[in-house]
């Protein structure tokens, strides 16, 4: 009964964590931050379950893993260069190999492992929210061919890094901003977006290093082990 639910639930939860920043940024009363990370938990719970409820032989769990280890890895790698990682790369590429809901985990497992290293937080959560977004999408965007047209994969590689910054801005400007005017929030948008063009350049270029070869071997796992 929960897996046939599950599925139905994907969509509601990634839209009430947006509905909860919009009702925040509105209501403007103390608790916004604490309410807004309660959903965005909620939603990652979904996912989770979700993954853990449709019972994964390990051939279908190993890709997801390996592929979230090397997000959390190259995240760590270049932790010199603000934003400028390759981890909305490979959760583009892990969506557009083996779909959304692996997109998502990827995208959710590097966040959530490399802040082991970075260190954990409430910012932890949405971190893991965004990049799983990011993977989602890609997932969604290649079922429909969508990446067969290479601009259109730069394009989503230079976009999504830029919902990843708005969301992450978002719950930092409903949370944490008073008083919240358009002023405000205007500037605290304005003072992240150098991070966020960053890191959409850098998704573009991991993109355009990793994306073909990557491809080809995992489509050659996913036909080898029926994936």
């Amino acid at each position: 009964m929960i897996a046939r639910v599950l599925p139905k639930l994907e969509i509601p939860a990634l839209a009430a964590v947006l509905a909860a920043l919009a009702f925040g940024a509105v209501a403007q009363f103390d608790q916004t931050a604490l309410l807004s990370l309660g959903v965005v938990v909620g939603a990652l719970v979904v996912f989770f379950a979700r993954f853990e409820t449709s019972k994964p032989a390990l051939r279908q769990i190993m890709p997801t893993v390996v592929l979230a280890a090397l997000a959390a890895a190259g995240r760590i790698l270049f932790a010199a260069l603000p934003d400028f990682k390759p981890v909305s790369a490979i959760a583009i590429v892990a969506g557009a190999a083996f779909g959304r809901q692996a997109g998502f985990m990827v995208g959710a497992l590097a966040a959530l492992v490399s802040n082991l290293f970075f260190g954990q937080g409430p910012w932890t959560p949405w971190q893991m929210y965004a990049w799983g977004l990011i993977g989602y999408f890609a997932g969604v965007l290649a079922d429909r061919g969508a990446f067969e047209k290479r601009p259109v994969l730069y394009v989503y590689g230079f976009a999504a890094p830029l919902l990843y910054g708005f969301l992450l801005n978002s719950y930092y400007i409903v949370g944490f901003v008073h008083p919240l005017t358009w002023q405000t929030a205007l500037l605290a948008y304005g003072a992240g977006l150098p991070f966020d063009l960053v890191h959409g350049a850098a998704t573009v270029v991991f993109l355009a290093i990793l994306y073909q070869p990557w491809r080809k071997k995992l489509d050659r796992i996913k036909r080898k082990y029926g994936i």
